[in-house]
């Protein structure tokens, strides 16, 4: 066993594993966003290992495709509470969802600056 990890430790780590594919399969059912994201990372892999000009090239393109859901993710989960705590318009609701909607698009310009460099760098050569 693990130093540190007993039984009650591995039940915290099994449990907390099946919050997260609850979560992620409500993600999948619900968010279009999440969907699309989890397409480009399936897709994106295989397309990385081609085109990445090296392994840490490949390792940044890679890692930055699961930056992008992770981060979605975190935007959908502050955009549920919110509604849940405020469902009808507020005006300071909207700022908080359109910080996380910042949020992703400072994630999607990470991927697109990683995979543009990649794409220059194998094209240079």
């Amino acid at each position: 066993m693990i130093a540190g990890m007993n039984e009650k430790g591995l039940k915290r780590l099994y449990l907390a594993t099946l919050n997260s594919f609850r979560g992620l399969d409500y993600a999948v059912r619900n968010e279009a966003a999440v969907r699309q994201e989890l397409y480009l990372l399936v897709a994106g892999i295989p397309l990385a290992a081609w085109l990445a000009p090296g392994l840490g090239w490949f390792a940044a393109m890679v890692a930055v495709l699961l930056v992008l859901p992770a981060v979605e993710l975190l935007n959908t989960a502050v955009e549920k509470l919110a509604d849940h705590v405020m469902p009808e318009y507020h005006e300071q609701i909207k700022v908080v969802k359109d910080l996380g909607s910042a949020a992703v698009f400072f994630a999607l310009v990470l991927v697109a600056l990683i995979w543009g460099a990649a794409v220059i760098d194998r094209l240079a050569v």
